[in-house]
């Protein structure tokens, strides 16, 4: 089983998240280090920081990962956004250290029509250029991958291997692995087979040791759709039988394994109920 949780509100303060995640039982969390409609928002402070971590420290809570703003877009090919994208991003590691958060996931970014082999390259020298800005980091980007909606690069794995091959510190990134996006892109992990030969491909493309993250969520749109919807376990077009794949795969048992279901924290109990179900 790997570390059940969900996405929760920083509502009040970021210190307030651990106790969130441990009223709705999780054992991981993902959290917006700030308000993700703002491109600033004030330093995260020492005792803020402290607070977190004690906080942390007494929950069942086990692992937390931050996901980045959505405002953010490393492959713009706008100068102007690009540079606010890249410092936001950067902003976005600080706090994560901040915080001690080991893991940042973001979407790799849109191309915004200037291409596909044009928009991987941005990615990679945005993220070159971040982190040469930050010697001492200690935070893990996690590239997410992504359903190709629109202009989104990252959804085929062979995209996400080609943007790592270009990044210098190769030993600061890894994979978050979107079971929707996924689908949505066109892997398909509904039977035992195509489940195992999908993560056969992702070992031989990317390997496995780079995925450190799952958000799990069902898809309101069908295998192949490049559309993005969201959907509550067993109740889209994946159904039930890939969750109980993943929490029953060994290989993932200390990943946390993060819900971005729609329908807020009731759904998210009766979600987490039923991943526990599938436990054998």
């Amino acid at each position: 089983m790997g570390l059940l949780g969900a996405h929760v509100s920083i509502s009040g303060g970021v210190e307030k998240s651990p106790l969130r995640g441990e009223e709705l039982g999780c054992d991981s969390i993902q959290i917006f280090s700030k308000n993700q409609r703002q491109w600033k928002s004030p330093p995260i402070s020492d005792d803020t920081a402290n607070a977190f971590q004690e906080a942390l420290k007494n929950s069942r809570v086990r692992q937390v990962v931050i996901h980045d703003s959505y405002l953010i877009n490393l492959a713009s090919p706008n100068p102007e956004s690009l540079k606010k994208s890249q410092e936001a991003f950067l902003d976005e590691m600080d706090r994560a250290d901040k915080l001690g958060v080991p893991y940042l996931v973001f979407h790799p970014g849109s191309h915004m029509k200037s291409g596909e082999k044009a928009g991987i390259r941005q990615i990679a020298e945005s993220l070159n250029s971040i982190l040469r800005r930050q010697l001492d980091g200690k935070v893990m980007l996690l590239l997410e991958t992504t359903a190709g909606q629109g202009d989104h690069i990252g959804y085929s794995f062979e995209q996400l291997a080609e943007i790592i091959s270009l990044i210098d510190k190769k030993e600061r990134i890894g994979i978050c692995y979107d079971t929707a996006h996924t689908f949505e892109a066109g892997y398909d992990i509904r039977t035992e087979e195509t489940y195992q030969q999908t993560f056969e491909k992702f070992d031989r493309v990317l390997g496995l040791n780079l995925l450190r993250v799952f958000h799990i969520n069902d898809s309101k749109t069908d295998l192949g759709s490049r559309v993005d919807r969201h959907e509550n376990i067993g109740r889209g077009y994946l159904g039930v039988e890939p969750f109980r794949f993943l929490v029953n795969d060994q290989r993932f048992q200390n990943h946390p394994m993060i819900l971005e279901t729609p329908g807020g924290d009731q759904f998210y109990k009766e979600n987490l109920e039923l991943l526990r179900s599938l436990i054998t």
